[in-house]
């Protein structure tokens, strides 16, 4: 019945214009040193860290998420962040984004030099209460305020809708809520948006469902998406993305991490796993995979544990036949 219901969903925001051609070039946010590093039990020391954004560095990655600013005693990770983007060797033209929860944290953010400020708002209320401790509404007010300081900094403002597909507290979530709060955020003046799948309930005509509804409302707008594989998706909804056009993702080294603030939440979308799928399928990304495995391997060494990915575990297609 709910896939019927879905199916029927997808042709009541199906736009006239259908995207037959996969696209021939796709950009990716790396998001594991934040997103990867918060849920993990061993906290790095910032040399650590530092080595592992060399690596990626390395890697001809475009935007790399350097971390948070959150109140440590959250999310011990991430207390070094400012000394991180002190430390940090930047490459020319590479963006070293971080997330700010609020006002505080976007001030502390601008201060380090972050290239762009993302702000997260969830698109439940139980899951905006369990990150943040505050209500949307009390949310979309303090994003004004942290909005107007990043517009007058001169840095770019990103806003990222979490749970977009699906609340671990709540379960489905209304589409009309995920387009108007993606609205209010636009409005509020983000450069562009984020979907977030944070705990992977999403699958491919849900995903495709969600984007169809945004494109009708923002024809023209960018529209990166964050998905997760916490229950094995997290290709084959890149896949059903990739068939409406869209070429922005996130994705984690290793496959790392997940949200330490909503039960069922592991399982990034791996970056080289992903980076592989889309060279096989003969899409760009203009990253060197080998590059990529070489960070999650020396991330295994760092964690002291094996990482999800799938690549470094199997190896590159091209390469076993020579």
């Amino acid at each position: 019945m709910r896939m019927g219901m879905l199916v029927a969903a997808r042709q009541r925001h199906e736009p006239s214009r259908r995207y037959n051609a996969l696209p021939a070039r796709v950009r990716i946010r790396e998001v594991g040193r934040r997103d990867g590093l918060q849920n993990e039990d061993a906290v790095l020391a910032t040399s650590d860290k530092l080595r592992l954004i060399d690596v990626l560095n390395r890697s001809g990655l475009a935007e790399i998420e350097v971390g948070s600013f959150v109140r440590p005693q959250n999310v011990p990770q991430m207390a070094d962040t400012a000394e991180v983007f002190a430390q940090l060797r930047r490459t020319p033209g590479v963006i070293y984004s971080a997330i700010a929860p609020n006002l505080i944290g976007a001030q502390r953010a601008v201060a380090a030099g972050a290239d762009a400020i993302q702000v997260f708002l969830s698109a439940s209320e139980s899951h905006n209460r369990s990150n943040v401790n505050m209500g949307i509404e009390q949310s979309l007010a303090a994003t004004a305020d942290m909005a107007a300081l990043v517009h007058n900094a001169a840095v770019p403002f990103d806003a990222v809708l979490s749970v977009a597909f699906g609340c671990p507290f709540e379960g489905d979530v209304p589409l009309g809520r995920v387009v108007e709060l993606c609205g209010r955020l636009l409005d509020l003046g983000a450069r562009e948006v984020t979907l977030g799948d944070t705990t992977g309930m999403g699958h491919p005509l849900l995903v495709q469902q969600v984007v169809l509804a945004f494109r009708e409302r923002f024809p023209s707008q960018r529209l990166r998406l964050h998905l997760h594989s916490a229950r094995g998706a997290g290709l084959a909804n890149i896949l059903a993305a990739l068939q409406l056009g869209i070429v922005d993702f996130d994705s984690s080294v290793g496959g790392i991490g997940g949200c330490p603030f909503a039960p069922g939440a592991p399982g990034n979308l791996c970056t080289e796993d992903l980076a592989h799928m889309l060279h096989e399928m003969g899409i760009s990304t203009d990253l060197d995979l080998p590059v990529l495995m070489e960070a999650a391997r020396l991330l295994e060494q760092m964690l002291g544990h094996s990482v999800p990915s799938q690549t470094i575990k199997a190896g590159i297609c091209k390469h076993l036949t020579g």
